[in-house]
């Protein structure tokens, strides 16, 4: 059973050779845990490692690629010929044993099951610290309080991010004594471990001590009771989504976590970020304030700038530099990395409220080469097509036709065939676009060239994405004013008409996905919202199989024409039903099934 336990690092958190004493140890193996207790400053340090792991986002991913959004629907990565994460995705070449996005690193490593084992490794790091702080040495007693609050919210971080991934889960609210009898150790059900989750964040919110926001910079980093609310609302809104909810509905029950979450969270001081106090950066445009939003850190302050920003990382992960912004026949770049795909652009909506395409079916055909034209919009033009278009658009997407400052010039992209900046469909070509767009939400205009495009911490939570969870939640259990209602404020930041009050409940649930697609992109929720809105039986067939580019031709009197094509002659890899969640690792899947007699390992691995 040692063998086992040495493992499935759900038992440890550190190497070891005998069970004997384990848990007498502090979390680094070389000191008694009684000397840890008996002394404030290695209390409090302990409570540091409660924060190591927090994964890195953005362009962290293996070799400056954004994984998580090129292995979604919205981008595509030039990185298709490497040999590497995306590549190897794309090509499908993924098992139990060696699965690119599972085990190539998110920051921390190669090859080390880096979300399955050192997640786990955190949730029993602060299961034995909730054991053991009651008999700790504190400076002060409001010191213990906030101690053990923050870890309940980081083991509910924790087991929110292994749910992402993984689904089903072990579900644990203390650590487990080498006795355990593991035969019985199960995997139980999204909504188990959302009650748990939602326990520790209610036990986090029930602390005086707590703060409901950070506002010095010595304290960046550190969880709050704002982000109990988030997590709440996303843990309950997984629960009740198709692919987790084992066929019970739960959105009543979500819409009620959700709209709580909000009241509280406005009513401690949480707003959307309307009013842009840069305009000479981000321009004067509705979408200035959304751009400036996401391409600088939230502050630390009593009155901040930033009241929208709920949880970001301490440093910086959202490192653009050329990679996936421009990186194509400009000086000082060295590859293009992910951008856009036609499916996102077709997302933003024009600027009277319609949706470019028909959403209940988007394309007439598999490869996605014929739209499916919203018949009600009248705006939309295909041989004008960024014309009066949701303004977030240019905030997120270059196209043929946009504007950028590059070394302090103004430079016009071209991405038509034969321009500066036109696509390249042969993978030993790194540096060119697959897809005729580059991305730029992340990106700070004007710092480009030879400074550093971006730099900023990584917004795990923000209150636009809550309000989000809110609309759909209430959509799903039929309150659609209020559904509206929050959707309606989202949009209305960017200038953005509000829903009409004549949607039926599912296109009302249609539109307020399609809103989290244009909102949220490029931040990683798109890649989770696609499967968890999947039934278990279903996949991705229909988003993530085949994915275009747009192809611009100059024509002889300085028109354009454009023409849909698709990015590659063969399907891309990623979209069969297995690839809903990742697998276990094969060894700690197989050996857990050999000992429970129970499956473990998810379904299609």
């Amino acid at each position: 059973m040692k063998h086992i336990i040495s493992l499935f690092l759900l038992f440890v958190f550190f190497q070891f050779n005998s069970c004997t004493d384990v848990l007498d140890k502090a979390p680094d193996g070389n000191m008694q845990m009684n000397e840890v207790l008996a002394d404030p400053d290695k209390v409090e340090a302990m409570v540091n490692t409660l924060y190591a792991n927090i994964p890195r986002k953005g362009y962290v991913y293996f070799f400056f690629d954004p994984a998580v959004v090129s292995c979604s629907d919205d981008g595509w990565s030039s990185e298709d010929g490497a040999g590497q994460l995306v590549d190897q995705y794309y090509k499908d070449n993924t098992s139990a044993n060696n699965h690119p996005m599972r085990d190539f690193p998110d920051g921390h490593g190669a090859n080390n099951n880096a979300y399955w084992n050192r997640y786990w490794q955190q949730i029993r790091l602060c299961s034995q610290f909730l054991e053991l702080i009651d008999k700790a040495a504190v400076n002060n007693e409001t010191d213990r309080g906030r101690f053990r609050a923050e870890a309940h919210l980081l083991r509910a971080f924790f087991y929110m991010e292994l749910v992402k991934w993984f689904g089903k889960l072990p579900v644990l609210d203390q650590t487990v004594p080498f006795d355990t009898d593991f035969s019985k150790m199960t995997r139980q059900s999204v909504y188990d471990a959302a009650k748990l989750i939602i326990s520790d964040c209610n036990l986090a919110l029930a602390e005086p001590n707590l703060p409901w926001r950070i506002d010095t910079e010595t304290n960046g980093g550190r969880v709050t009771k704002a982000l109990a609310c988030a997590l709440k609302s996303e843990a309950i809104l997984f629960a009740a989504s198709p692919l987790h909810n084992e066929g019970k509905n739960y959105w009543e029950e979500a819409y009620q976590v959700t709209k709580e979450a909000v009241q509280q969270l406005k009513l401690n001081g949480y707003q959307l970020f309307t009013t842009c106090t840069q305009p000479n950066i981000y321009g004067n445009g509705p979408a200035a304030a959304f751009r400036q939003l996401v391409t600088q850190n939230a502050d630390y302050s009593g009155s901040p700038r930033d009241k929208e920003t709920i949880f970001q990382t301490r440093s910086g992960s959202v490192f653009v530099w050329h990679i996936g912004y421009i990186g194509s026949n400009m000086a000082n770049t060295y590859k293009c990395g992910t951008c856009p795909t036609q499916e996102l652009v077709d997302a933003f909506e024009t600027i009277n409220g319609q949706p470019v395409l028909d959403l209940t079916k988007p394309y007439l055909d598999e490869k996605h080469l014929v739209p499916n034209y919203n018949k009600a919009n009248t705006l939309y033009n295909p041989n004008d097509p960024y014309a009066n278009r949701d303004p977030r658009l240019d905030q997120t997407v270059l196209r043929n036709g946009s504007h950028i400052l590059w070394d302090n010039k103004d430079v016009t992209v071209q991405t038509y065939t034969g321009g500066a900046h036109a696509p390249s469909f042969d993978v030993t070509n790194r540096s060119a676009s697959r897809t005729g767009y580059y991305h730029c939400k992340m990106v700070t205009p004007g710092a480009c060239g030879t400074n550093q495009i971006n730099n900023a911490n990584w917004r795990f939570y923000r209150l636009a994405e809550t309000l989000l969870n809110l609309a759909e939640t209430a959509a799903e259990a039929g309150h659609a004013e209020e559904a509206r209602a929050a959707a309606n404020e989202v949009r209305a930041r960017s200038g953005m008409p509000a829903l009409p009050a004549t949607l039926s409940k599912e296109e009302l649930i249609l539109r307020i996905r399609n809103e989290r697609r244009v909102e949220l992109a490029w931040e990683e929720n798109r890649y989770f919202d696609l499967r968890r809105w999947q039934k278990p039986d279903r996949d991705l067939s229909e988003t993530c199989k085949w994915l275009t580019a747009m192809v611009v031709t100059k024509n002889a009197d300085g028109s354009f024409s454009y023409t849909r094509r698709n990015i590659s002659g063969s399907a891309r890899g990623g979209w069969q039903n297995k690839d809903l969640l990742l697998p276990l690792p094969l060894t700690e899947a197989s050996l857990l099934e050999s000992v429970t007699g129970q499956k473990w390992q998810n379904q299609g691995w």
